[in-house]
C-alpha cells in the first residue's frame, strides 16, 4: 500500500474562502483530492478580510505567533476552519498586513509592502507548523507569495532537525507574476547575504520572490505540459528562461483538474436548473436566466459569448478592444465578468452603455454569476496572450459551453478544433495573437452555431470529458515521491 503522506499546502489564495484567479482554484481543490486518496493534507493562507466576510467557523489555535522582520518581532496569530467539511486550514492573522479590501494589489497599483506581507507569511508557515506539531513531508509552495518557503529551509532552518525530512515542491500558475522588490527589502528576509546571488533571490539588482522558490525547490511544477516547455523560451519566459532551464531536470507539467462537485450542471448550486449531457432542456432555462441577470434582450437563436477573466493585457483585452466594434456588428450576445486594469474598466462600462441590449459588463467577481455565465452561455472566450493552464475552458466543457481560445499553453492542451467532417474536437482555437485572428475564428464558431445537429455534437464532445482531479492528484502525489528522494539525495 502506498505510504500515507503528510502534506502542507500553502497558498496566498484559496478558494472559496479568498479568490483573485485560478490559483485559488487549485489550492481550493488539490487539497480535496489529495485526502480523498487517502493522504494527511492540510492548506495555509493568510486571513483576509475576504475569507472574514465568507463567514467561516474559525478556532483560535496560536494565540501568539512571533516573526522576525528585519531587526523587530511582529506578532501575530493563527485561527483555523475546515475547506470542504474535511481539510483542516490554517489561517495567519496579522489584520494590519491582510485586514484589506484587496488581497495583493488595488485597481490603482500593488500594495507597496507587499514584500513585508509575504515574508511575514512565509516565515509564519515555517513558525506556525512547529507550534502546531505537524511535521509535513511536503511542503507544497504556490507562486511568487510563497516563493521564501523553500528559502529559509534551506538556510536559516537548514539544521532545525524538526525540518530534516520536509521536501518542497514549487508550483508556478502564472510566471508574469514573479514577487519583484528592490534590494533595500532584503533585510526585511533575516536571509544571509550570500542569498542574494545570481544562483539565490537576486535578480538584475532586485529581489524576486517567485525566483526563490525556483532556486531552492526540491522540484518545480508548472499547471499544464505546455506552459512547462513555452516558459523555457525567450517568448514566454519572461526574463526567468535561463533560471528554468537551469532546473529544467527538475520541471514537470501536470494539468490542472476541475472540481466537479462544485462546477458541474447537474448539482451546481448556483444555476437556474439543472442538466446534463443526456438531458440539455435546462441549459435554454439556464441561458434565459443569464440575459435576464444582464438585462439583454436578443433573439432565441443569438448565440452568447461568455467571459470571466480579469480585465488585462495577459487575457487577451488589447485584442479583444481591437475586436470589440466588429464583434459588435455580428449576430451574437456578449456577457464579461471580472475585474482588473482600469482603462479596462472604463472602455467596456462606456461599450456596455453603448451596446446596452446585447453586451452585458459586471465589473467584480461574483462567484454566482460566474456559474450562471457557464451554464447559460453557448460560447467562452479566452483569447489569451498566454495562459498556464486555464480552468474556464474546462469548466466550459462541462457545461457544454463551446470554448474558443487562443492556442497557448493549457488551453492549447486542453482544446481540440472541431473537425466539421469527422465530428470530433471540443472547440474553436487560433495561434496568432491578433484581433483579425480572434474575429475569424469567433466568426466561424457562430457558423457552426447555426448547424444545430453539428453544434450539440461538439457541446458532447465536450460535456463527455473528464477534466476531475482524479488523474492530476495522482500525479501531483508521485511528483513528491521524487521530491522526497531527491531531498534525502542531498
Amino acid at each position: 500500500m502506498p505510504k500515507k503522506l503528510k502534506i502542507l499546502l500553502a497558498s496566498s489564495e484559496v478558494a472559496p474562502l479568498a479568490k483573485t484567479g485560478g490559483l485559488a482554484d487549485v489550492a481550493g481543490s488539490l487539497p480535496k483530492a489529495l485526502k480523498s486518496l487517502g493522504h494527511d493534507v492540510r492548506v495555509i493562507m493568510p486571513l483576509y478580510t475576504m475569507v472574514k466576510q465568507h463567514n467561516p467557523k474559525m478556532k483560535e489555535e496560536i494565540p501568539v505567533l512571533e516573526i522576525p522582520i528585519a531587526d523587530r518581532i511582529e506578532q501575530g496569530s493563527v485561527m483555523s476552519t475546515f475547506l470542504g467539511d474535511t481539510v483542516p486550514t490554517y489561517l495567519i492573522k496579522h489584520d494590519r498586513y491582510y485586514d484589506r479590501e484587496y488581497l495583493y494589489t488595488t485597481p490603482q497599483g500593488d500594495y507597496p509592502d507587499n514584500a513585508e506581507r509575504f515574508i511575514f507569511f512565509s516565515r509564519a508557515i515555517l513558525e506556525a507548523l512547529k507550534k502546531l506539531d505537524f511535521v509535513p513531508d511536503i511542503i507544497h509552495c504556490n507562486d511568487w507569495q510563497t516563493g521564501l518557503v523553500p528559502t529559509y529551509l534551506k538556510t536559516l532552518y537548514s539544521q532545525d532537525d524538526f525540518y530534516k525530512n520536509t521536501s518542497t515542491v514549487f508550483t508556478v500558475h502564472n510566471l508574469g507574476y514573479q514577487g519583484k522588490f528592490w534590494a533595500l527589502d532584503m533585510p526585511m528576509t533575516n536571509l544571509p547575504w550570500e542569498v542574494f546571488s545570481i544562483n539565490g533571490i537576486e535578480y538584475y539588482g532586485d529581489i524576486s520572490f517567485l525566483k526563490a522558490g525556483l532556486m531552492f525547490s526540491d522540484v518545480i511544477s508548472t499547471v499544464s505540459k505546455g506552459y512547462s516547455k513555452e516558459i523555457q523560451t525567450p517568448e514566454y519566459g519572461i526574463g526567468m528562461e535561463g533560471v528554468l532551464q537551469y532546473r529544467s531536470q527538475d520541471l514537470y507539467g501536470i494539468l490542472n483538474g476541475t472540481d466537479y462537485d462544485d462546477w458541474s450542471p447537474d448539482k451546481d448550486k448556483f444555476i437556474k436548473t439543472h442538466y446534463d449531457v443526456n438531458s440539455l432542456e435546462g441549459k435554454k432555462v439556464c441561458r434565459e436566466d443569464l440575459l435576464k441577470e444582464f438585462g439583454l434582450k436578443v433573439a432565441e437563436n443569438t448565440p452568447i459569448i461568455g467571459m470571466i477573466t480579469r480585465l488585462a493585457d495577459q487575457k487577451g483585452f488589447d485584442i479583444l478592444s481591437e475586436a470589440m466594434p466588429e464583434l459588435m456588428k455580428m449576430n451574437l450576445a456578449m456577457v464579461v465578468l471580472g475585474t482588473g486594469e482600469q482603462k479596462y474598466h472604463d472602455l467596456f462600462n462606456t461599450l456596455k452603455k453603448e451596446y446596452s441590449q446585447k453586451l452585458g459588463v459586471l465589473i467584480a467577481f461574483n462567484n454566482a454569476t460566474a456559474h450562471k455565465i457557464e451554464a447559460g452561455s453557448d460560447l467562452f472566450l479566452m483569447p489569451s496572450q498566454y495562459e498556464p493552464c486555464g480552468l474556464n475552458q474546462m469548466y466550459s466543457l462541462k457545461y457544454g459551453t463551446v470554448p474558443v481560445v487562443r492556442a497557448t499553453g493549457g488551453l492549447d492542451d486542453t482544446i481540440q478544433d472541431f473537425d466539421l467532417k469527422a465530428g470530433k474536437g471540443n472547440g474553436f482555437k487560433f495561434s496568432e495573437y491578433s484581433s483579425k485572428a480572434l474575429l475569424k475564428t469567433v466568426k466561424m464558431a457562430i457558423d457552426v452555431f447555426e448547424d444545430k445537429q453539428k453544434w450539440l455534437k461538439i457541446m458532447k464532445n465536450g460535456m463527455n470529458e473528464d477534466h476531475s482531479w482524479k488523474t492530476s492528484a495522482k500525479e501531483y502525489v508521485n511528483l513528491y515521491e521524487t521530491a522526497m528522494k531527491k531531498h534525502a539525495s542531498l
